[in-house]
């Protein structure tokens, strides 16, 4: 039984500091055993830079290029920082599938909504222009996430570590959009997420860590890695009533033809 990993930062400073055997030992360990394959997704221009690094050491480890908007914070000229990501990801060397991790996030009273806006709209007309699939952070920002989205209907996607309604994610399917669950699906308060996953078609459907954050139920609070993915894919298969083999199947396949690898 083999896992897809949709969405990983195997790059995160957490890994070196909290990992004895180093993170290239885990992630060759990790695709040996239990994980097809990994996206490494960046979150700046420099993340995205160590994503590829990693990517380009592992034969399955794939990249999402993108900028975060919890990074927009950190940044300055947002023409330059674009044309660099717009250069990384028409790299074919670099292993580019997809454009992400992009979106907004409002959990921060000091969030400058507008410029997170102004960075999560020129990358979607990238996503336009380069017919590349974006993946979605959304974080307490739900409404402004869907008008977007709707406002790109050429635009195909994944919403990551899926927080909104079901409702949102039956507009979202119908859009031709993906959902993707990460650990938060296991934890025992999950109602939302667990109501959303019994309703919305099987075929739409990823699975992910997050890593090295949200690790799933019976792991909370320590490093997450792809290997936990048996947590997150056994709970999904239980509320669609299948077994965890065919789970791992079909998030896999789902994953595969998203990124079209």
């Amino acid at each position: 039984m083999k896992y897809f990993d949709s969405h990983a930062h195997y790059y995160d400073e957490r890994f070196s500091e909290e990992l004895e055997m180093g993170v290239d030992t885990l992630i060759d360990t990790l695709l040996a055993d239990n994980v097809s394959y990994i996206v490494n997704i960046g979150t700046s221009p420099e993340t995205s830079r160590l994503a590829i690094q990693q990517a380009k050491k592992h034969e399955n480890m794939y990249t999402a290029i993108g900028i975060h908007p919890s990074d927009t914070r950190f940044l300055s000229d947002m023409d330059a920082e674009l044309a660099d990501i717009r250069e990384l990801i028409l790299d074919s060397s670099n292993k580019c599938v997809c454009l992400g991790e992009i979106g907004l996030d409002y959990h921060y009273p000091d969030t400058d909504k507008e410029r997170q806006m102004r960075y999560f709209v020129a990358q979607m007309e990238m996503a336009r222009e380069l017919n590349i699939p974006v993946c979605i952070h959304d974080r307490e920002s739900h409404a402004d996430v869907m008008e977007i989205i709707r406002r790109y209907p050429e635009v195909k996607g994944v919403l990551h570590s899926f927080s909104g309604s079901a409702e949102m994610a039956e507009e979202l399917v119908k859009l031709g959009w993906m959902i993707s669950f990460s650990g938060t699906l296991t934890f025992t308060n999950a109602r939302k997420p667990k109501e959303v996953a019994a309703r919305i078609p099987h075929e739409r459907v990823m699975i992910e860590t997050d890593c090295p954050y949200l690790a799933p139920h019976p792991k909370r609070g320590t490093l997450n890695h792809s290997g936990n993915l048996e947590y997150t894919n056994a709970t999904l298969a239980s509320i669609w009533g299948i077994t965890p083999e065919e789970c791992a199947r079909i998030t896999e396949n789902n994953a595969k033809r998203f990124f079209k690898i």
